[in-house]
């Protein structure tokens, strides 16, 4: 058999390949929508909690967070992680309230698998990175925080843990939030080491994640996974393709040698 004839006999075998690695893809990313971080506190799957507490009610409908969660992180120092928001005197409760709804989104949304991150952790295997925050939703925290105090940027690491719940560690001063957190973004993307990015976007566009929602009008993050899912599934389908366009440039090649 002839290397031009060999050429073509493979081409149908390229296409198959090439099929298969790209809707392998998208089948592994069906796990993007309507899914629960595999973390501390989280549910293995979402479904309704009819009795959120306060703050956490807008996800009654379909939730990663239980009942008990939600009322556990509406307390100052929580038995969920033993974090105290009061580490540099008493938090303004406008600030707190933000940091209550912060908390809420992340236990109870089924919205955020685009961006979950697998993670090698004792307290959690899975954590969200870049999620992008509506503009205002972060302005509108940094505001509200701004004159509050803490000792630190990034509270994910660092702090003394000896007596059980967090302390500032000895060498940290307590300033205002301003201080530490000179703009929005400097708050939202380095108090949790990056699990949000700020978004040029704003509420309502379908393109970022809202941490304040009306339920009466419906959960608008579950469009805004829709559109970042589709578009991470589009993406590694056409990446799937790349090593039936690479053979293909090659048969030339092929036909000359024969």
């Amino acid at each position: 058999m002839g290397q031009k004839d060999m050429a073509w006999k493979l081409i149908p075998l390229l296409l198959l390949l090439a099929w298969t690695a790209s809707t392998s893809s998208a089948r592994d990313r069906t796990d993007l929508l309507n899914v629960c971080m595999d973390a501390k506190h989280h549910k293995a799957k979402p479904g309704p909690e009819d009795k959120l507490h306060d703050q956490c009610s807008p996800w009654k409908k379909n939730a990663c967070c239980s009942v008990n969660t939600s009322r556990e992180l509406h307390k100052d120092t929580s038995l969920l992680y033993n974090f105290n928001w009061d580490h540099c005197g008493k938090m303004e409760p406008a600030c707190k309230r933000h940091f209550i709804q912060d908390t809420c989104l992340y236990e109870c949304s089924p919205n955020l698998g685009p961006w979950i991150q697998q993670v090698d952790q004792s307290w959690r295997k899975e954590r969200f990175l870049d999620v992008p925050l509506c503009k205002e939703d972060c302005e509108s925290w940094w505001e509200a925080c701004r004159t509050s105090y803490t000792c630190k940027s990034n509270w994910h690491k660092g702090w003394d843990w000896t007596s059980g719940s967090n302390k500032c560690p000895a060498e940290a001063t307590c300033r205002t939030f301003e201080s530490y957190f000179p703009t929005p973004a400097a708050l939202c993307e380095e108090l949790w080491s990056h699990s949000y990015k700020v978004s040029n976007y704003r509420r309502g566009s379908g393109r970022c994640i809202q941490m304040w929602f009306d339920p009466a009008q419906g959960n608008p993050n579950e469009e805004v996974a829709r559109f970042y899912a589709l578009a991470m599934t589009a993406g590694a389908m056409s990446h799937g393709m790349g090593p039936l366009l690479l053979s293909l440039a090659l048969m030339p090649q092929l036909w000359l040698l024969g």
